[in-house]
C-alpha cells in the first residue's frame, strides 16, 4: 500500500500502525466471537443495486438534515470515547473536521474532552451529545443542562449497554486510560475513569459501567430525560421493531439503529439488516438514522434506500484522527462524501429525495426472480 490512503481500510492499517496495540485494539474490537463485529460489514455486500439511466445526473444535491438542522450531506461522525488516545487533539479536532465538511458530530459522554470545549471549539457546527444514564441522576441531568447551554441540538440516549458487552482483547490488555487522560466531563477520579486503585484484572471499563452506569433503565426513564430537556431525545441502540414503536409512545424524536458497532451482545444481527423492519414500524413518525459497519459511500446509498435519514460513523473517523488529527477526520469524510456522491450518480438519484429501495435487492432474493 503506498502512504497515500485512498479508502477507509487504507486509514485503518495506517492507524494500526501509528496506535499503541491497546488503544488500536480498545478502538477496534467487538464483543466475544466479533461475529456481529465483522457481519455489520459483511451484511452490505448481500445487497445489489439496481440503477436507473440516462438521468441526467450532471448535479446532485447531497443536502439534508437531522432533527430539523441543516447538513451538507448524510453522513455524520458517531460518538467514540477517550478520542485523545487517537491525537492530543481528540474531540476538538473531529468536530473542527466535521464543521469543514459541514456535518455534525455526536459527542461521547466519555470524551477526553469537555462539553464545553468541544462547542467553543466549532461553535458554528452541529453537535448533538450522547448519553449514558448514570446511577447518579442528578449528574446526568447536569450532562443534559451542560449539553443544552453549549448549544448542542439533541440528546442521543444509548439504551443497550446495561452492562458492558465482553470484549476480550480489553480484558487481556487490562484496558485503561493512559495516566495522562481522563474523561473530561467529570470531576471525581471514579467518574472520571482515572481511579488510583485500579480495575483489577477485568478490562477496567467494564469495571467502570458496572460501578456507575445505572443498569435499572426502562421506558419510564426516557418519559423522565423528555420532561427534563426541551431537547430532541434519540433512542441509540434499537434493533426490534416492537422497541421503536415502544420508544414513539414515550415520545422520541427519532431512533438509531445500533448494535453498538458490535461492542455489546455478539450474535444480533447487522444494522443494515435491522434496518428495514424498524424504518416500516416507524412510519414516518420519527427520524430513523443508523450506524454500524458502514465503511464507504455505497455502503451509506444501502443504508438511505432502506430508509435511513443520515448514517453516523465512528471507526473511521478514528482511524482518520490517528492518521493524521483534524486533516485526518476530514480526509475521510471527504472520501465518504465522494463515493457517496459517484453512488448516487450511478443509481441515477440527482437527490437524496431520489433514493428509495427500489434501487436495491437482496442477493438471496436475486437468484428468484
Amino acid at each position: 500500500m503506498s502512504d497515500r490512503p485512498v479508502c477507509v481500510a487504507d486509514f485503518e492499517l495506517l492507524a494500526k500502525r501509528a496506535l499503541p496495540k491497546s488503544v488500536f485494539d480498545y478502538y477496534f474490537s467487538g464483543a466475544d466471537e466479533q461475529e456481529t463485529l465483522s457481519d455489520n460489514e459483511a451484511a452490505f455486500s448481500r445487497w445489489r443495486f439496481y440503477p436507473r439511466v440516462l438521468r441526467d445526473v450532471s448535479k446532485v444535491d447531497m443536502t439534508t438534515t437531522v432533527l430539523g438542522q441543516p447538513l451538507s450531506m448524510p453522513i455524520c461522525v458517531a460518538p467514540t470515547a477517550m478520542q485523545r488516545m487517537a491525537h492530543p487533539d481528540g474531540e476538538v479536532a473531529t468536530i473542527r473536521a466535521c464543521g469543514t465538511a459541514g456535518t455534525g458530530m455526536m459527542l461521547s459522554s466519555w470524551a477526553t474532552s469537555t462539553i464545553e470545549e468541544v462547542a467553543e471549539a466549532a461553535p458554528d457546527t452541529v453537535r448533538w451529545m450522547q448519553l449514558y444514564i448514570y446511577k447518579d441522576r442528578a449528574l446526568t441531568q447536569q450532562l443534559v443542562r451542560r449539553a443544552e447551554n453549549a448549544g448542542y441540538k439533541g440528546i442521543f440516549v444509548t439504551v443497550d449497554t446495561p452492562y458492558l458487552g465482553k470484549r476480550r482483547n480489553d480484558v487481556r490488555n487490562r484496558f485503561k486510560l493512559p495516566p495522562h487522560l481522563r474523561m473530561s466531563n467529570f470531576t471525581s477520579p471514579d467518574l472520571a475513569f482515572s481511579s488510583e486503585e485500579g480495575y483489577g484484572e477485568d478490562s477496567g471499563l467494564a469495571v467502570y459501567v458496572a460501578q456507575a452506569i445505572d443498569p435499572t433503565l426502562k421506558w419510564e426513564d426516557i418519559a423522565w430525560l423528555k420532561k427534563i430537556t426541551k431537547l430532541p431525545v434519540v433512542v441509540k441502540g434499537v434493533l426490534r421493531a416492537e422497541d421503536a414503536v415502544e420508544a414513539l409512545k414515550y415520545g422520541v424524536d427519532g431512533i438509531l439503529v445500533s448494535n453498538h458497532g458490535g461492542r455489546q451482545l455478539d450474535g444480533v444481527p447487522p444494522t443494515i439488516d435491522a434496518l428495514p423492519e424498524i424504518v416500516e414500524a416507524v412510519g414516518g413518525r420519527a427520524e430513523v438514522f443508523m450506524d454500524g459497519g458502514i465503511r464507504t459511500g455505497t455502503d451509506v446509498l444501502k443504508a438511505l434506500a432502506l430508509g435511513a435519514k443520515a448514517v453516523f460513523v465512528g471507526r473511521p473517523a478514528l482511524w482518520g484522527l490517528a492518521y493524521g488529527g483534524r486533516e485526518g477526520v476530514g480526509e475521510v469524510l471527504q472520501l465518504l462524501r465522494e463515493e457517496l456522491h459517484l453512488a448516487l450518480a450511478l443509481t441515477g438519484c440527482r437527490s437524496l429525495k431520489e433514493v428509495d429501495k427500489s434501487i436495491l435487492r437482496r442477493c438471496d432474493l436475486i437468484s428468484k426472480i
